[in-house]
């Protein structure tokens, strides 16, 4: 059994309101190495925070359970909306996995902006290992692409705006994105996003995973060595239609490294995964999870033409990124202007035309041109964007 991040959730509409929804959701932790009391709070845990994040919602506070009573009768989630209840339904441990079953009754709020019906797709890169001599101990030399591999799944399972899109079998050189001199490469974004058909693409860079003093006793010689092993890391983001930075954040978190200091340990293996030090890696992951798209949700939806034909264009949007038939996009010219130092600026001229949505395919779609303007002035490559109406435009 696989135990990372298994769960089954069940979905139904309530009586009670056209807009709530009930979840019965069944976490997992691994109560090998931890009391029953532990294996309990992160099985609660494990199930609450993933019934929020299947109902799009972000975890702003998590209950726990104690002698099977909920210590909070309410749960506020940020921005999103209400856990009004929440019931236990049974709990076992077998195998030496504790299984928790929830029922939690949702009141989901309306979306916070228009922008975030329409997906945002993200290139997730391969992070990269700045102190590459801090994995000797145990020989964590492919930590940086786990990790960004862990990151990748994490958010491509959960209800997001951000769609991510991997690119993790290649290393890149991400250092120079973090700078302060903006001496990073463009055409590296640009390529990167054109590969993926992303507007966005996220880097990263694992500064530290140096372990520390040991935690147990020199003396007490029938235990295992276990040390306190840190985990640093950098993030950013970047609009690769503008090269703007959108998002940066920094997180760090340590936890106990189990294994002795001989021991070379598989950071693709869920013996891995189940530690301690790891577990403190996921938690990062998921903060990342609901970080990148809150700053990235409400940004607008802008694609590429790729080709004109008459009065009708093909688009890099499509129906992955949340387009359907009848939208409306706006278009605006794009041109690179070159500074001083050699350095491309692009900058975007928005013009009166609009289009209309034809035809969906699943990573581009087809507009027809619906201004009295003729659309002979627009050059591949030029930006559109989606035109979104409030929630509000909507009521009857």
């Amino acid at each position: 059994m696989k135990l990372s991040r298994i769960m089954s959730v069940l979905l139904a509409t309530a009586s009670f309101g056209a807009s709530a929804e009930w979840f019965e959701v069944t976490g997992y932790a691994n109560a090998h190495t931890e009391d029953l009391a532990e294996a309990r709070q992160e099985a609660v845990q494990d199930a609450i925070t993933q019934a929020l994040i299947f109902s799009g919602a972000t975890v702003s506070s998590v209950t726990t359970l104690a002698d099977g009573v909920l210590t909070q009768d309410q749960i506020k989630i940020k921005s999103h909306g209400e856990i009004q209840q929440i019931n236990l339904v049974s709990e076992q441990k077998q195998d030496g996995i504790v299984s928790v079953t929830l029922h939690l009754d949702i009141f989901p709020k309306l979306e916070q902006c228009a922008q975030a019906a329409v997906a945002k797709q993200v290139t997730i890169t391969q992070s990269q290992l700045i102190q590459p001599h801090q994995a000797r101990l145990g020989q964590i030399f492919d930590i940086a692409k786990a990790s960004s591999e862990r990151l990748y799944h994490t958010l491509a399972q959960r209800n997001l705006t951000v769609k991510p899109i991997p690119y993790l079998d290649h290393a890149i050189n991400a250092r120079p994105f973090f700078t302060q001199r903006f001496e990073y490469d463009g055409q590296l974004i640009d390529s990167l996003t054109s590969l993926s058909n992303s507007q966005y693409v996220l880097m990263s860079q694992i500064t530290d995973i140096a372990a520390g003093d040991k935690t147990n006793d020199d003396y007490a010689f029938w235990q295992d060595e276990e040390y306190v092993r840190s985990f640093k890391i950098d993030f950013v983001a970047f609009d690769a239609l503008t090269r703007d930075k959108v998002w940066q954040k920094h997180y760090a978190v340590s936890g106990v490294w189990p294994f002795e200091k001989t021991k070379i340990v598989d950071v693709y293996s869920d013996t891995f995964w189940r530690t301690n030090y790891a577990k403190q890696i996921q938690s990062v992951f998921n903060s990342v999870a609901q970080d990148l798209d809150s700053a990235l949700s409400c940004l607008p939806s802008r694609g590429k033409i790729l080709h004109r034909e008459q009065g009708k264009l093909v688009i890099n949007l499509g129906r992955n990124h949340g387009i359907e038939a009848g939208q409306l996009l706006t278009i605006s010219h794009r041109r690179d202007m070159q500074g001083t130092t050699n350095q491309f600026f692009p900058q975007s001229i928005k013009t009166l035309n609009q289009v209309r949505i034809i035809q969906v395919n699943a990573q581009n779609a087809i507009a027809e041109n619906i201004s009295e303007r003729p659309l002979n002035n627009i050059q591949i490559n030029d930006l559109v964007e989606v035109m979104v109406q409030k929630q509000e435009d909507f009521a009857l």
